[in-house]
This record gives C-alpha cells, sequence and structure tokens, in this order.
C-alpha cells in the first residue's frame, strides 16, 4: 500500500484517524495501541509473508536495548550489530554474493529464493540507532515493547523513511500535544507531497524509463542526456514527496519528523549536496559509521579511508548492485577531491558555475543509480558524450508533450513554496491551491495505474 494510493487514501488514512481520535488525548497509550495496530496491518497488507521478520527485528532489538545497561554490554552492543546486519544480508544481499560468485569463479551455487522484506533496511537502521542510543546512555532503555514497536514500525516511515532517530521521538512516544494547527500543517505537507509525487514524479518516470529502454548504442547525445535529466527530476520528487507525506501524517499524529531534503539542487557543491539530500540517511552514516571510523580526525590517509568506506556502504546500502557500490564510491571519490583539493576552486567560481558544476556531477551519478549493470551505466555515459547517432525522434516529442513539467519540476526543485508561504497572499491561497493540487492528483489517480515508488525497493 503506497500514500498515492485510492485505497491508503480513502480507507486506510480515514480509519485510523478516526480510530486515533475517538480516543480521548489523555489515553496517550490507547492511542499509540491503535496506531500500531494500524502501523502492522499496514505492512501486512504490502508483506503479509513477512511481517514475522519485521515482529522478530523488534523483539530482538528490545532485548538487545534491556542488555546495553549489562555488565557485557560492549559484547551485546558487538552481537546486536552482527544480529540485524546478518539478518540485512541474507535477505537483501545474499542471493546478490551467491550469483556474483558463480559468474566470477564458476563455482555452480544454486541461488535460493529469498524475498526481500520491504523497508528492511529502514526499520533495520531504525533499531541500530535506537540499540546504539542506549549504549551510548544517549537515551534510557525503553521498558514498554509495543512503544519501541510503534518507534520502528509507524507506517509513516516504515516502507521509506525518513530513517527517525530514537532519540528524536522517544519523548514523544510518551508525551505529545496534539493541535488543530499541527494537524492542518501535517495536512498541507502531505497533500504537497503527494502532489509531488503524483503531479510531477511520475511524467518524469515517463521520460526515464522512455529514454533507459532503449540500448545506449541507439541514443543520441541529447537523447541520453534527457533521460539522465528525467531521472534526477524523478528521483527527487519522488523521494522527496514522499518523505513530505511521511512528515505531513507523522504531524498529524502529533509527532515531529525532522527534515530529509532541504532543495539539493540548488546545491553549489556535491558536498553540500550530501547536506541536503536525504539527510536522515546521511547522518545516521556520520554518527554511527563515519565518527566511530575516526572521522576527520585522523591522518589524512585514514581520512580518506574513511571517506570511501563509509560511501561505498552508503552505495551499498540502497541495493545489492555493483552500480549502488560503484555510485557510492563515485560520490565519495567526489567529496575527497572537494575536501582535499577544489574547495578553494570551487569557491571561487561564479555562483552559477558553482551550480552547473554540482547539478553536472549529480546527473552522471544518477546513471550510475538507474542502471541495470555497470556495462550499461558506462554505456549510457558514452552515449551521453560521445555518441554519433542523429538525434532521438522522442527528443522533440517529450520536448513538445512534457516542457511544463520540465518547467515545473525546475522551479520547484528550488526554494519557492517556502517563500510563498511566508506571504500574507498565502493565507488566502492555501486552501483553494490545496483543493485544486488533490483534485488533480484523483483525476491522475483515476486515469492511470502507472505509480511507481523508487525508494520501495530499498
Amino acid at each position: 500500500m503506497v500514500f498515492s494510493s485510492l485505497i491508503f487514501l480513502f480507507f486506510f488514512l480515514p480509519a485510523v484517524l478516526f480510530c486515533y481520535y475517538i480516543v480521548p488525548q489523555n489515553f496517550i497509550h490507547v492511542r499509540n495501541t491503535v496506531l500500531l495496530l494500524f502501523s502492522l496491518f499496514f505492512y501486512f497488507y504490502g508483506e503479509p509473508r513477512l511481517i514475522g521478520m519485521l515482529i522478530f527485528s523488534i523483539l530482538m532489538n528490545y532485548l538487545f536495548g534491556l542488555s546495553m545497561r549489562s555488565t557485557y554490554r560492549e559484547p551485546l552492543l558487538i552481537l546486536c550489530v552482527i544480529a540485524n546486519l546478518s539478518l540485512l544480508g541474507v535477505f537483501k544481499y545474499l542471493n546478490f554474493f551467491i550469483s556474483s560468485a558463480d559468474s566470477l569463479f564458476g563455482l555452480g551455487i544454486p541461488v535460493p529464493d529469498i524475498v526481500m522484506p520491504i523497508g528492511i533496511s529502514f526499520y533495520t537502521f531504525q533499531a541500530l540507532s535506537y540499540v546504539i542510543d542506549v549504549y551510548r546512555r544517549e537515551v534510557p532503555p525503553q521498558h514498554d515493547p509495543f512503544s519501541l514497536a510503534l518507534y520502528v514500525s509507524m507506517f509513516p516511515q516504515l516502507i521509506a523513511g525518513p530513517i527517525v532517530r530514537y532519540h528524536d521521538v522517544n519523548v514523544q512516544l510518551a508525551v505529545r500535544k496534539h493541535s488543530f494547527a499541527q494537524f492542518s500543517e501535517g495536512i498541507s505537507r502531505f497533500l504537497f507531497g503527494l502532489s509531488k509525487k503524483v503531479l510531477l514524479s511520475n511524467v518524469f518516470a515517463q521520460i526515464a524509463d522512455g529514454v533507459f529502454k532503449y540500448a545506449p548504442s541507439e541514443l543520441s547525445a541529447a537523447g541520453a542526456w534527457m533521460g539522465a535529466i528525467g531521472y534526477t527530476l524523478q528521483i527527487y520528487f519522488d523521494f522527496s514527496g514522499y518523505s513530505d507525506m511521511a512528515i505531513g501524517l507523522g504531524k498529524m499524529f502529533g509527532f515531529e519528523f525532522l527534515e530529509n531534503f532541504n532543495y539539493p539542487y540548488i546545491s553549489k557543491s556535491v558536498t553540500e549536496f550530501w547536506r541536503r539530500w536525504h539527510i536522515s540517511l546521511s547522518t545516521w552514516f556520520r554518527d554511527y559509521v563515519y565518527i566511530p571510523l575516526g572521522g576527520n580526525r585522523c591522518s589524512p590517509a585514514r581520512h580518506i579511508f574513511n571517506l570511501l568506506a563509509v560511501w561505498t556502504l552508503t552505495g551499498f546500502w540502497h541495493g545489492a548492485n555493483w552500480t549502488f557500490m560503484a555510485w557510492g564510491l563515485y560520490f565519495g571519490v567526489l567529496l575527497i577531491l572537494e575536501k582535499k583539493f577544489l574547495a578553494g576552486w570551487i569557491a571561487r567560481l561564479p555562483s552559477v558555475l558553482q551550480h552547473l558544476y554540482a547539478l553536472f556531477f549529480i546527473v552522471i551519478g544518477w546513471v550510475f543509480f538507474r542502471s541495470d549493470s555497470m556495462g550499461l551505466a558506462v554505456q549510457y555515459l558514452g552515449s551521453m558524450f560521445t555518441s554519433t547517432v542523429p538525434l532521438n525522434r522522442f527528443v522533440i516529442e517529450y520536448l513538445l508533450r512534457f516542457w511544463p513539467y520540465l518547467l515545473f519540476g525546475v522551479v520547484l526543485s528550488a526554494p519557492v513554496f517556502p517563500r510563498l508561504k511566508s506571504t500574507r497572499i498565502w493565507r488566502v491561497l492555501e486552501f483553494p491551491v490545496l483543493a485544486v493540487l488533490f483534485t488533480l492528483c484523483l483525476m491522475r489517480l483515476l486515469a492511470s495505474s502507472y505509480n511507481p515508488f523508487i525508494y520501495f525497493r530499498f
């Protein structure tokens, strides 16, 4: 069940809101129970065979959290990390490692039929952050298993994030206020996220899928660039739209989740881009991997190693494919170059050139992310820069068909909405604008079944 589906909008969400708010506010534990039951149903609806995996992860980390006050907390933390990463490795990466070994060494090992649980990367990282925070004594262990279960499985952020850190919501699990203003803000945020997804991302997906279905050798340079730019816009409006919807849903239930995107395509460097893109994942790796490895408080060689290790892992977190590892390594190398050699040079460039520099390398990176194999990624990049194929006919067709969406995509990638929201006229325009956007989303959803969510596979 995705947030942009009719069954979610007209059945699940009204039902959970009704059952939640019919309970008096003083009975927060009952409200939490309602939210937990609906969250488990939400997951069961999409992954009925593997909901036991989610429950097992919750119970396992609940017990590990309690054990972080024991004498043997250090070895128990190591065991906790191994156990969580082992589950993630088996369900997400085992098939990849076996098939890679077979192709490299001709071992002939049969590849097991393992189905990856939806959202396992997100809820595993959330559970790990809880246990590590308890180990560091940043938060007390959660003695109520149902509260921890709600933290891990809360449906707004269960499937595709943002990765909510336990120390950011542990107080809210027990005490939180609900207000009409917060609820209204949540609806507004949800509808803007829904509009990003349905009205923009789905359109850019048509461009990207339409181009990437061709063999790279069939693409002109303009066609290849159109596909890469289409995917660049698709993944931003897909994932930031989902994060907006998750944050908005959280507000409807009294939770305040941290921002996950901060207009990353206005960045002037790759370093700045990663401060603005998927903030919850970047900060997770920073706090739980990069800093424990030594961060930048070490020798230059070790600092480079730390960056490469973290960004290779960041890429591999996204999926079991060499292309994701290459994508992470690619950005790791760019970050090292900027930090060690290019920062001063970039700062001296005119602002426009700084933006173009960052966008150029960001778009190149998304080609690795979108490609099915390293070979196709390299060939596609070759078409972008060296293709001798005549201009593809679809380039003109897509430009004539989709130019308004491309224009809106470029404009809305900048912080236009916050500026509009700060004006007095927005108080008058907000309701009619939201009503129109919701109507357009419903029309689009009723007219088409094409509604992909990129980050659901992670």
